[in-house]
């Protein structure tokens, strides 16, 4: 498999962040996703796969078909995933880490907790 182009999208996101002593600090800083095309892309495979998906069944094929084809959905949705908290982790957190807050870092474990139900 040939590694994704990577692409840089920017906007300006005000944060708050929760220091371990209760502090909130407020900034605004230029938040950047390095993956965005490639995250498009795969969300684009996952719906074409789920679309098929659709249509096989209202066709009445095999079950055993749809299932293989409900994995490739799958399989999709968790590439992706992988994608965004990679991204999440080098970018967003590095970020959090740095400013010290907790709160961004409970909200990771929770969003983790849920991904990988």
């Amino acid at each position: 498999m040939t590694e994704q182009k990577k692409d840089t999208v920017l906007s300006n996101v005000r944060h708050t962040h929760l220091l371990e002593d209760g502090t909130e600090i407020t900034h605004t800083h230029t938040h950047t996703h390095q993956n965005t095309k490639a995250v498009v892309n795969r969300l684009s495979r996952a719906i074409g796969h789920l679309t098929m998906v659709k249509r096989m069944v209202e066709e009445g094929r095999d079950c055993s078909d749809v299932l293989i084809q409900l994995a490739a959905v799958k399989s999709a949705l968790n590439s992706t995933g992988k994608v965004i908290l990679k991204d999440h982790l080098e970018h967003c957190m590095v970020d959090a880490i740095e400013s010290g807050d907790m709160k961004e870092i409970e909200e990771l474990n929770r969003a983790i907790d849920q991904f990988i139900k």
